[in-house]
């Protein structure tokens, strides 16, 4: 198995081959298709090597087609505006096959002014016993309840995860990168007797659109909670949104994403 946290790393070490064009390697994961979190995270890099001296405070990717891991991903960039706070960029992602995903970024020069936010309590960290394996993010999470249950439960989860320390330019990356993993997961809650790992088999699922806001400048090396809900699955598709706080209740992101998710059975 590769060391998931340094071949995460070296994905996000984009590198120019072309005109506005830049250039990023496929995890080596088990995983059946290229990940989406790491096209968030990819198109995240992307657009701040567009646009630099600004900080990311939005991104929404279409996902178009299934990605190939064998092979890297090119990204096109094109900055649509570009004023002494804001900028915007839009990306195409591509592979031998066509175009994989497409997606719009916005920037912001971080500045100072009233700050108010209305969010519920942040609870207490689960303890060790509660450590949660998500086979796609390479550091420690934890959880209070179960993303898989057999019984049905409400379309709510709360995952607490620890991104490691690094540089404070992947940041957005990486929360991105965090934010794409369960919320299919958390639709699927409340059907009773199915959970994730009956994919392929009871029901087919992939994302198709995924958007993060990010409201404040942070670092990793600390805990942070994804609170998420799905208010709906109907018509073969499921949404989910969520916030990522601190420990401290500072809102820091927001995150949504629309996804397929046809029962087979």
């Amino acid at each position: 198995m590769t060391d998931l946290w340094n071949d995460l790393l070296g994905c996000l070490d984009l590198t120019p081959c072309g005109p506005d064009a830049y250039e990023g390697r496929s995890q080596q994961l088990e995983y059946r298709r290229l990940f989406g979190g790491q096209l968030l995270a990819q198109c995240a890099r992307a657009a701040q090597l567009a646009a630099p001296h600004k900080g990311l405070k939005s991104l929404h990717t279409q996902f178009l087609r299934e990605g190939h891991t064998d092979e890297p991903v090119r990204f096109q960039t094109e900055v649509a505006q570009q004023g002494r706070t804001f900028a915007a960029v839009r990306l195409t992602a591509r592979q031998e096959h066509g175009v994989i995903a497409v997606a719009n970024a916005s920037l912001h020069a971080w500045e100072e002014g009233p700050d108010r936010q209305t969010t519920g309590p942040v609870p207490a960290l689960p303890g060790p016993e509660r450590v949660v394996e998500l086979g796609l993010l390479p550091w420690e999470s934890r959880a209070a309840d179960d993303l898989d249950t057999p019984k049905a439960e409400g379309p709510e989860y709360e995952l607490w995860t620890r991104i490691p320390e690094a540089p404070p330019l992947l940041s957005p990356a990486l929360l991105a990168y965090a934010t794409d993993l369960t919320p299919i997961g958390t639709a699927l809650r409340p059907v009773e007797g199915l959970t994730q790992a009956d994919a392929g088999r009871a029901f087919t699922s992939a994302v198709t659109s995924h958007t993060v806001w990010f409201h404040r400048p942070f670092t990793t090396g600390g805990w942070l909670l994804l609170r998420q809900h799905s208010p709906l699955a109907a018509h073969g598709r499921c949404f989910g949104r969520g916030d990522v706080l601190a420990p401290d209740g500072a809102l820091l992101a927001s995150y949504a994403q629309e996804a397929l998710l046809r029962f087979t059975v």
